[in-house]
């Protein structure tokens, strides 16, 4: 999985394909992911070890060496599931399975001289320039780029900035969304506790419920195939409600796939009413289509298309929608915790490519939206050029645009968890 990701895919994508070649009970799976990902996060922090800890770079150690040494070093960094021995054997012992025999000393000897600081309580001594540079002494200690690094001490003060970073590399926790249309936070609480799975509620979050532990394979759970709930995350579940959607109105979704805010306004307003489902994806939709019949909702009609230039092809629509949502392609920098390759994807360059969409979604939605109408727009990344300046500068631009709320939550500030999101809550005036 990680020479896969070294080439170029996705890290979900090839953490599935492996798992789906091997049959591993759910502890070892749940062992595998931790890991994996876990080495992927701590690429820079684990770079930064074999630097000190080698002779050669670890840049222009063979690649195969270099993602090897990462899932061992990993291991004895982050992991208190394995044994400092056996992370150390079973490294030297796939360097031999992996056509790296000669190279099995190496990693012998890299792997028990961490060890051996470790235990003599050494710290990793950082390059000289992250003594003059805090942005780079940030994004070594917490494995990100130093572009990000630098915007966030440029964004916060410097603990917030600390405790961002630190957010973006804990595992994120498993939240789930009652629908309350079939059932209960309470009944699908007790549901679980009866099948050996701990939940509690999410303060602040009233159909939110995370669980604790490992769960193994959710649609073996209680409740899942009733649809009595969705995975959903805790911030997340706070940007249908801001919508207010109402029994028997129409509601467009205009970046709706896979689903899961579509299904959540439809469980808002009692599945009575439209909610119009629109995505440029079809494979993505068929997503949302699923979703909604396990959950029992009949209200969302899902539609194809590209939201930029939706109202052109829908003149029967303009003026005539109540409340738009738009969840906005963003950069993500909301959840690198959960993608776990993110950090080391994103182009800050990119930047400027997603402002000009996420305006285009703004002002090609405008249009169908009544007057006195309601539109959230939403991003799951914290850049202030993709949220807050963004909307500054569509009201300056659309004066028939009020600004009913908005807010930025940083990872971890709902109840202690959950990815970082932005919202800002508009009216078209008459």
């Amino acid at each position: 999985m990680l020479q896969a990701v070294s080439a170029g895919a996705y890290a979900d994508g090839a953490l599935e394909r492996e798992l789906g070649k091997v049959q591993l009970a759910p502890l070892d799976r749940a062992l595998a992911t931790e890991l994996a990902y876990g080495a992927i996060r701590q690429r820079r922090l684990l770079d930064a070890w074999l630097d000190q800890l080698g002779k050669v770079p670890a840049e222009r150690q063979p690649p195969k060496l270099r993602w090897l040494l990462h899932l061992g070093l990993y291991q004895l960094i982050a992991s208190d599931r394995v044994p400092a021995s056996a992370a150390v054997s079973t490294t030297v012992e796939l360097a031999k399975r992996g056509g790296l025999a000669r190279l099995a000393p190496v990693a012998n000897g890299m792997l028990r001289a961490f060890l051996r600081r470790r235990d003599a309580g050494d710290t990793l001594p950082l390059p000289p320039e992250a003594a003059a540079d805090p942005a780079v002494s940030l994004g070594v200690r917490y494995s990100l780029p130093d572009w990000l690094t630098g915007n966030l001490l440029q964004w916060l003060p410097p603990e917030r900035a600390e405790a961002f970073a630190q957010a973006c590399n804990t595992p994120p926790g498993l939240d789930l969304r009652v629908n309350r249309l079939r059932s209960s936070p309470a009944e699908v609480q007790a549901a679980l506790a009866a099948a050996g799975v701990e939940a509690r509620p999410i303060e602040g979050v009233p159909q939110g419920l995370t669980l604790l532990g490992r769960s193994g394979d959710l649609s073996r759970l209680p409740g899942f195939s009733e649809g009595h709930w969705c995975v959903q995350d805790r911030a997340a579940q706070r940007i249908a409600p801001l919508v207010d959607p109402q029994p028997g109105e129409r509601i467009l979704d205009a970046c709706a796939a896979p689903g899961g805010k579509s299904t959540h306004l439809a469980e808002l307003m009692g599945d009575q009413g439209t909610v119009l489902a629109l995505d440029r994806g079809e494979a993505r939709l068929r997503r949302v289509s699923r979703n909604a019949e396990r959950l029992g909702l009949d209200c969302i009609d899902v539609r194809h298309g590209d939201a930029t230039t939706w109202a052109n092809q829908q003149p029967e629509l303009l003026g005539q929608v109540d409340r738009i949502l738009v969840d906005a392609p963003c950069s993500g920098l909301g959840t690198l915790a959960r993608h776990a390759d993110a950090r080391w994807r994103i182009d800050p360059a990119a930047i400027d490519e997603l402002v000009l969409l996420q305006r285009q979604l703004l002002d090609g939605l405008l249009p169908l939206l009544k007057p006195q109408g309601r539109l959230v727009y939403a991003t799951c990344t914290v850049h202030p050029r993709e949220n807050q300046e963004l909307i500054h500068a569509l009201l300056e631009d659309q004066p028939q645009l009020q600004l009913i709320e908005s807010w930025q939550l940083w990872p971890g500030e709902v109840d202690g968890g959950g990815d970082g999101f932005f919202a800002a809550v508009l009216r078209r005036q008459a």
